[in-house]
């Protein structure tokens, strides 16, 4: 198997186009029935929602959780999310694997706990990677996508897309069983 990827030269949001044109091509081959987005804002899940409307997969958005930046607060306005439903994707909001009681418990006790362990190895490959990993787990754990089957995930640092990953999904409590497939963009630096 040949296939090409792309490394960009710096992580951010001026990487999106290129993502949704990789995304399309993998789509375009047929084999794949499930893409998971991550946004923010929405902003990016509403780009990849318009282009994907035509064609026949599941996409789920994965948004950050409620009291992610600040408490009682989400950062995707609810009038975007029912846009993006409108179209047809599901918008997945939930616990974040990495982000979970280990996070608070490492603040107030200065320890060092496995899903942290996990979270810092994974960004060795970068953020975008990290959080394609971590969405898979979620929406797996949501019986949003099936678990044993390759999902193309798009993700990023800070805003918009820069990372695309073909990954064999699992749940999170069968994370050992989830395997990166294809690494197919993501940023060098």
């Amino acid at each position: 198997m040949e296939r090409r990827v792309i490394y960009f030269e710096k992580a951010g949001r001026e990487n999106t186009e290129a993502c949704l044109e990789v995304t399309k091509e993998i789509l375009s081959e047929g084999n794949i029935r499930h893409v998971i987005v991550a946004s923010t804002t929405g902003e990016t899940a509403l780009l990849f929602a318009e282009a994907l409307k035509e064609a026949d997969v599941n996409l789920v958005v994965v948004t950050h959780s409620y009291g992610f930046k600040e408490p009682n607060t989400i950062e995707m306005p609810d009038d975007v999310r029912k846009q993006i439903e409108s179209i047809g994707a599901k918008v997945y909001t939930g616990t974040m694997i990495t982000h979970s009681l280990e996070t608070a418990l490492a603040k107030q006790f200065s320890g060092v706990y496995p899903t942290l362990l996990v979270a810092q190895s994974l960004r060795r490959f970068g953020e975008g990677p990290k959080v394609c990993i971590e969405m898979v787990m979620m929406a797996a754990d949501a019986g949003l996508i099936p678990e044993g089957e390759e999902i193309l995930t798009i993700a990023g640092t800070a805003r918009g897309a820069d990372t695309v990953m073909i990954i064999r999904s699992a749940a999170s409590k069968r994370f050992l069983n989830l395997k990166v497939l294809e690494i197919l963009a993501k940023p060098r630096g």
